[in-house]
């Protein structure tokens, strides 16, 4: 006697038809990885310069530089502007590993606009500074070198 198969669920049908979408592991090569790495730094450059936007806001004295140096009205402005940078790169590493298509040229522009952006904190951060544009440098590496290869198709 032959037991009939049992009922598929509808949540088992979405969840073969997805596996069936996902792209092929060993067709997106090495460099691939490179790309989640950049998406990683992003996030995490996004998580530093959101802190640094906080600590703006928060506590004067942090910077060396006095409030009438600065290039922007106020120690609050700049922490807001930091604020929303960090949050910008947030999105597009978090979209960047999500390997959207658009999120890597976008990614690409964010990297080289931080790196814009950390060369103003050279005075005050010089390590800090020169450790965020080598970590800019390698997420603009990851990104172009071997572009096909590192977007399997995806991009």
């Amino acid at each position: 006697m032959v037991m009939p198969d049992p009922p598929v669920t509808p949540s088992q049908q979405a969840r073969v038809h997805h596996m069936s979408n996902l792209p092929d592991a060993a067709s997106s090569g090495a460099w691939a990885g490179w790309v989640t790495f950049a998406s990683a730094v992003l996030v995490l450059a996004g998580c530093i310069n959101g802190f640094q936007g906080f600590l703006a806001m928060l506590d004067d004295g942090y910077f060396v530089a006095r409030g009438s140096e600065l290039a922007v009205v106020s120690y609050d402005a700049w922490g807001f502007v930091l604020i929303t940078w960090g949050l910008v790169l947030i999105v597009v590493g978090a979209a960047l590993n999500a390997r959207r298509g658009w999120a890597r040229w976008l990614a690409i522009l964010a990297a080289m606009t931080n790196v814009i952006v950390q060369v103003g904190f050279f005075p005050a951060f010089p390590l800090l500074s020169l450790i965020m544009i080598a970590l800019d440098v390698t997420i603009l590496f990851a990104l172009t070198a071997r572009w096909a290869e590192a977007g399997g198709g995806a991009y």
